[in-house]
């Protein structure tokens, strides 16, 4: 029972990584809106704010594990419409690390999704180390980003080719602060 929990939550853990990204939180804003524009007094917002709690909670997570997923690895936020992704936002960071990384490592990897049509995008485990995001265009072209656990670290690969490798525990403690 104790081996089947531990690769649940590694799994968890490495689904997380691949899925839940930073982003607009374009569905929340969405929801925030609908409340907003529903009555002017700041007291029946907190209301129905409270009301609309489990949409909310919905909303946040379609944004978390959907469509700031989306956003993340396109560049384009596909609910709000808008460009660059929260995470490619210029601001003055304490940590400076893109001077130090190949170009490639400082943008969205599917930024060629903004000029063609997605067909499909699904996510798939190919097996007890292995989580896999398929990308099919209208035009028929593919892109696939996996990322593959092997001993403490999960290698990630787009399109076949080596990105990165991210420590287990770093995985671990990413799940964390998204609790």
């Amino acid at each position: 029972m104790k081996k089947i929990a531990l690769k649940a939550v590694a799994m968890t853990i490495l689904a997380t990584s691949l899925t839940g990204c930073i982003g607009q939180m374009g569905t929340s804003q969405l929801v925030t809106k609908v409340n907003l524009s529903a009555v002017d007094n700041r007291y029946a917002r907190a209301g129905l704010y409270v009301l609309l709690g489990p949409v909310y909670g919905i909303a946040a997570t379609a944004d978390l594990f959907i469509f700031n997923t989306i956003e993340f690895w396109t560049g384009r936020n596909p609910i709000t419409g808008k460009a660059p992704a929260l995470a490619d936002t210029p601001m003055n960071a304490v940590i400076k690390v893109n001077g130090q990384l190949d170009r490639q490592l400082t943008t969205a990897p599917l930024a060629s999704v903004r000029q063609s049509d997605i067909d499909t995008a699904t996510f798939r485990q190919l097996d007890n180390q292995t989580l896999e995001m398929n990308v099919a265009y209208t035009d028929g072209k593919t892109a696939v980003l996996r990322g593959e656990k092997a001993g403490d670290e999960v290698n990630f690969y787009l399109d076949g080719e080596f990105i990165t490798a991210v420590s287990v525990d770093d995985l671990e403690q990413y799940a964390r602060n998204q609790a």
